[in-house]
């Protein structure tokens, strides 16, 4: 039944976006404030009076709309334009896409760009325009890769994730409960670097046991305009300070970050040897595939691996009964060996999968640039942006739309599921849309069928082993807390 309302919700929309040239062209509600001071408070408002999600709710609330003016963080002196038009529903949405419209250049995140030290010197395709050749070299490479390393997926993680269930085991036998966080952040990074990386474990490498912590101090001190730590014991005026007013220096990771360079830099020969080819520098093609792995897919896995085991844990033993009786029917047919065959015969596991990328998209913002005037529309009206005003997209309320998804706040593992799978079209995690495929004219994730699959196998690995668990949950500065309290293992 969820699944026809929701097959209800798909044809209404169909309609409306036909009808979109018919809706009335509105002004763009909102404002920024006085200059530099309604910056701050914009600012101050996100990280310690309302928290982000508030944030754009409030606003929608006030000004009657999915689609408005504010400023958002981290304005001044991080970013040069804090000032930026907002999209908050899923009709709008894609606009942050089109790249005839719109450019992404010099923005991955945010409205800001991080030194080009964090990253060799370079700037890497990340932050590169679809106009730019090198941005067509660069994916074009990293698509290439993928597609050659195609048939490691499946054995490599299944070697990496081994370790993950015994340390799980450990740690919950001896401590009566086990934090699932730090286990899923090795699985990621061992499973990266083995695949790019011709099959070496990095503990055997310059980073030994450290590769997870390396990644993620420089991540965060690419990422920190965006964060707050949230500590109780520090004044919120003097966080901002330290965290949203200046760049954090390259040089509090550099010593790490080399380490991290020369394990990759030694241990990704073929790779490098086929960038020369195309003209790229091995030096440049390393920083590249270092932010492929440890920014995009390992920061990308940090928050969705948890988000995933977070969303299945809450759902209960009677979603876990299902997907164990999916899981094993599948496997047994293909007699007992996990495949990629078995694992497109698991609807309800991609299900749960996407569900989970629509409710906690690992990426929440987006932001381009109008390459000129636009007319963009959402459910109810039309509207003028500007060429060179900054859109930006707030995707955690985008693919909640009440417009699109029937009870869109609330996890529905049966949701694309069936004919649910028409509103694949309005998942956006990947800076695209699920049912497109990245290619070197767009910004899309290069890594994208890779995450869902890595998604899906994490189930399948888990109630292959498992009968059901139970756990705890909270937040953190990126994604989820999860802690397992228990685990019933396999009975049949």
């Amino acid at each position: 039944m969820a699944n026809t309302k929701d097959s209800y919700h798909i044809i209404t929309m169909d309609t409306k976006e036909s009808s979109i040239p018919n809706l009335p062209m509105k002004e763009i509600p909102g404002d920024y404030g006085v200059p530099f001071f309604g910056a701050i408070k914009d600012r101050y408002d996100f990280f310690y009076n309302q928290g982000a999600d508030d944030f754009f709710r409030s606003r929608m609330k006030t000004y009657d709309s999915t689609i408005f003016r504010t400023n958002v963080p981290p304005g001044p002196f991080n970013a040069r334009n804090s000032k930026v038009v907002v999209l908050v529903d899923a009709v709008s949405y894609p606009i942050l896409f089109d790249n005839s419209q719109v450019d992404k250049e010099n923005y991955f995140e945010g409205t800001f760009m991080s030194s080009p030290s964090f990253n060799g010197g370079y700037k890497v395709c990340g932050f590169l325009g679809t106009t730019d050749p090198k941005h067509t070299t660069l994916k074009g490479l990293f698509l290439s890769t993928l597609t050659r390393l195609h048939d490691k997926f499946i054995p490599i993680f299944t070697t990496s994730i081994t370790q993950t269930f015994t340390s799980l085991e450990k740690e919950l036998s001896e401590k009566g409960a086990s934090y699932f966080n730090p286990i899923s952040d090795n699985l990621s990074f061992e499973f990266l670097f083995r695949l790019f990386c011709e099959g070496k474990n990095p503990v055997e490498t310059s980073v030994g046991t450290n590769g997870p912590k390396i990644v993620d101090k420089w991540v965060f001190l690419q990422l920190a305009p965006l964060i707050s730590l949230g500590l109780k014991y520090v004044p919120n005026f003097l966080e901002d300070l330290v965290l949203h007013t200046f760049p954090l220096p390259y040089f509090l990771v550099k010593g790490d970050h080399q380490k991290l360079y020369n394990a990759f830099y030694n241990s990704m020969k073929d790779i490098l040897d086929e960038a020369e080819k195309l003209g790229v520098k091995r030096d440049e093609a390393c920083h590249n595939f270092i932010f492929l792995a440890g920014f995009n897919s390992y920061g990308g896995m940090k928050v969705f691996f948890p988000s995933l085991i977070k969303w299945i844990g809450t759902s209960g033993p009677s979603l876990h009964t299902r997907l164990v009786k999916e899981i094993r029917t599948a496997v047994k047919e293909a007699g007992g060996v996990i495949t990629l065959s078995a694992i497109d015969k698991m609807p309800l596991v991609k299900s749960v999968v996407y569900e989970t990328l629509r409710m906690d998209p690992p990426v929440p913002f987006q932001t381009v640039k109008a390459r000129k005037n636009i007319i963009v529309s959402n459910h109810e009206a039309s509207f003028l942006i500007k060429k060179d005003e900054l859109i930006f997209g707030y995707q955690p309320l985008a693919t909640k739309d009440s417009k699109v998804f029937k009870n869109g706040e609330e996890f529905n593992p049966d949701r694309f599921v069936g004919y649910g799978e028409k509103l694949l079209k309005y998942v956006y995690w990947s800076n695209g849309k699920e049912t497109d495929n990245p290619t070197v004219n767009d910004k899309q994730c290069p890594g994208k069928d890779l995450i869902v699959l890595l998604g899906r196998l994490l189930v399948v690995e888990f109630f292959m082993r498992y009968d059901t668990f139970e756990i705890e949950f909270g937040k953190l500065l990126l994604g989820s807390k999860v802690t397992f309290k228990s685990l019933t293992k396999a009975t049949s």
